[in-house]
């Protein structure tokens, strides 16, 4: 093979955690396929009680997990399971599932979110912040833990959080969640520092207004003129950029926020014409 030609399978016989993997509309689903498509065996995490409280309702979980072993490469395998991130315990539980599994997680992708229960100032209360944080911050960073600590120093240790853009605009009604997603993106230079020594990158994605079956035409009139593209993102979009981190072509970018939003543009007028 020639040295600079690229490897059709760059994760071929690794194994990568993704969380929030629980409906085929869905970020995480995406993001699965994708990385089983470059060759890594994978271990999914659902939890279809938060869908099932959503507007949008659950998926079946097993037609989830099976479009994603669609794309699994021959020597590669498939295992998931279901836990409440938000139990202080779980996220330890969930990293030494896939450990059991497959022996060793050389990829997190902490794709997992809660939504909803949320409010504007005047209408929050501690169970919202603190729901939340636990959900969308404390579980990611403890799972960052549990991976690192399994980590034993190969090649390709990767970890990737996700972030909202809160930093880039405001987020009407959604104070509890833009605080907690924002937090992960302000950590993400301090975790990258410390992970760096055991040969592991973190970034941060933040994957924009992405179509996973919750916005409405009406909300597309507002936004249209804000994308040039004349489209919100895909659950794929974001994908293709977190495969890519997984790989060893991304193993110098660490400690980074990255935005993928399609040139989501805050800064147009809402009255602007497409």
């Amino acid at each position: 093979m020639p040295e600079l030609s690229r490897d059709p399978l760059p994760l071929r016989d690794r194994v990568a955690l993704v969380t929030g993997v629980s409906r085929r509309q869905g970020i995480g689903y995406a993001i699965a396929r994708r990385l089983a498509a470059y060759g890594a065996s994978l271990y999914l995490h659902h939890y279809r009680p938060h869908d099932v409280d959503q507007p949008w309702g659950p998926d079946d979980v097993d037609a989830v997990v099976a479009g994603v072993a669609d794309q699994l490469v021959p020597t590669a395998r498939i295992a998931h399971g279901e836990a409440d991130l938000t139990g202080p315990e779980q996220p330890q539980r969930v990293l030494d599932s896939a450990v059991a599994e497959f022996g060793h997680v050389d990829v997190l992708v902490c794709n997992h979110a809660r939504s909803g229960s949320d409010g504007a100032l005047g209408e929050l209360d501690a169970s919202m912040l603190d729901g939340h944080w636990a959900a969308n911050t404390r579980s990611a960073i403890l799972l960052a833990q549990a991976f690192a600590a399994q980590h034993d120093g190969r090649a390709g240790g990767r970890i990737v959080f996700m972030t909202s853009g809160q930093q880039l605009g405001p987020m009407p009604g959604e104070v509890a969640y833009a605080a907690a997603k924002g937090a992960l993106a302000e950590i993400t230079t301090t975790l990258a520092d410390q992970l760096a020594d055991a040969g592991i990158t973190l970034n941060t994605v933040n994957p924009g207004p992405v179509q996973t079956g919750y916005l409405d035409e009406s909300a597309w009139r507002a936004v249209a003129p804000m994308f040039p593209f004349g489209r919100y993102g895909e659950p794929d979009d974001p994908a293709r950029l977190i495969a890519w981190l997984a790989t060893d072509e991304a193993r110098w970018i660490t400690g980074q926020v990255i935005n993928t939003e399609g040139g989501f543009g805050r800064w147009r007028p809402r009255s602007a014409e497409v």
